[in-house]
């Protein structure tokens, strides 16, 4: 057994974090929770840049949030690390690839409607989202769920969003009221980590530890609150007035700035607001466009919330697409900016970190109803709600998500050979098929 390092690793340049979050970008599948396996992976495991705790409470804190929490995460942890430069360099990487790939598929997609490369691709790609999504509730359930209460939780966020289709930020909402509520009767029970370990138990001292002083840059202060939203309010105010005289365009820009204050829940829930305004109210898409879209966006890289670069390429070209994606994530670099501070201050503060606590037992529930539901999809496509089962059964796509959890499981094999590996059997088979 390898020995558990008690010295934290030299802190990362911002050259070494900017590679990082580029291969991330291109590599991010999964939807949200996929995404925030691989940072937890990445980043608390591998390169020990986090720690647990501090992993958690920022994603907790980011769960709450309006708009899509995995590139929070990413913006927050970054922003921890190299202040408001990490945070829009990692902001930017982390959708950047996806815009440019869905921006390309969109063009395609308009002018041939079809893309067989990228389907044979994505074949192998489905099942090993599968393995990395359930490789994650494995990983973060046994190093957060650390009494009988938390598991409940769990078993409960599971239950209600799976049998009773509950949405996502009621859940949230309970957990967290929940976690106020235990904080206070049972406090042993709902402290960081479950009132068991650390997390330099498990991985090794970090250069952002349990207990490393919150950096300067970090640190809450009055004028430094309102100089950021001044900031932002007067970024928001100059892309609008640019805007101005495209009245197609400027409508897009306040659609999608409220789609990212109004939904709660990540790329999930915001997704029915998208539908509702692109497809009936604007007009920007079809109804078939949109489905086509959010099948590409399921299977490519970046944010699932990058459905919006597609809806606005279908309305108004690279520009459409360009303005919904500015507007929708302009408000997730204001959060964690301006928010960051307050919540650093209240990482030991039981009253703050219990409702979070709660928070992180039912986002484990919740990732395994996106593994089951993401296996559902992928080994019965043709699957509806009356007929779940329906042929055929895609078994071969078993066969790599099992291949793909074991390597990931117990060889720790590298995500993003993992998803190398399985995009090329699947295209290789998706070729081959038709000769048999």
């Amino acid at each position: 057994m390898s020995k558990i390092p008690q010295t934290p690793p030299a802190t990362p340049t911002l050259g070494q974090a900017f590679k990082y979050w580029l291969k991330l970008g291109f590599i991010s599948f999964g939807g949200p929770m996929g995404q925030i396996a691989m940072m937890h992976t990445d980043l608390v495991e591998r390169k020990r840049w986090i720690s647990e705790h501090r992993f958690l409470h920022a994603l907790n804190f980011c769960m709450i949030l309006p708009g899509p929490e995995a590139i929070q995460l990413a913006i927050y942890i970054s922003w921890l690390m190299h202040g408001v430069t990490g945070a829009v360099m990692a902001g930017i990487l982390f959708f950047m690839p996806a815009f440019i790939l869905l921006s390309s598929l969109a063009a395609i997609y308009l002018a041939w409607g079809d893309v067989p490369l990228v389907q044979g691709l994505f074949y192998g790609i489905k099942p090993a989202v599968v393995a990395i999504v359930l490789f994650a509730a494995w990983r973060i359930g046994s190093k957060a769920l650390k009494n009988n209460i938390l598991w409940g939780m769990a078993i409960l966020a599971f239950v209600a969003i799976f049998v009773f289709d509950i949405g996502f930020p009621w859940i949230v909402l309970t957990a967290a009221l929940l976690g106020m509520i235990g904080g206070k009767v049972m406090p042993d029970k709902f402290k960081s980590g479950g009132g068991h370990g650390t997390s330099d138990k498990q991985y090794g001292a970090a250069v952002i530890d349990d207990h490393t002083p919150t950096p300067s840059h970090a640190q809450f202060s009055w004028a430094k609150l309102g100089m950021t939203l001044v900031v932002f309010v007067s970024i928001w105010v100059i892309a609008m007035f640019a805007l101005s005289g495209n009245q197609g365009l400027a409508a897009m820009a306040s659609f999608f700035t409220k789609a990212a204050f109004l939904t709660i829940g990540g790329a999930y829930a915001v997704l029915p607001y998208v539908y509702q305004g692109g497809v009936e109210h604007y007009g920007w898409l079809t109804g078939a466009q949109m489905m086509d879209g959010l099948a590409l966006g399921e299977t490519t890289p970046g944010p699932l919330i990058m459905i919006v670069t597609w809806v606005g390429y279908m309305g108004a070209g690279l520009a459409g697409a360009a303005v919904a994606t500015f507007f929708t994530f302009l408000p997730s670099f204001l959060f964690i900016i301006a928010a960051g501070p307050v919540v650093e201050s209240t990482r030991n503060d039981l009253k703050f970190t219990a409702p979070l606590t709660g928070v992180t037992a039912a986002v484990v529930g919740v990732i395994m109803n996106l593994a089951v539901f993401f296996a559902w999809h992928t080994f019965w496509p043709n699957g509806t709600g009356t007929t779940p089962f329906a042929q055929p059964f895609e078994w071969f796509t078993v066969i790599i998500a099992v291949a793909a959890f074991i390597a990931l499981w117990k060889y720790k094999a590298d995500i993003m050979k993992v998803i190398s590996a399985s995009a090329a059997i699947g295209l290789t088979y998706s070729m081959l098929l038709p000769l048999f």
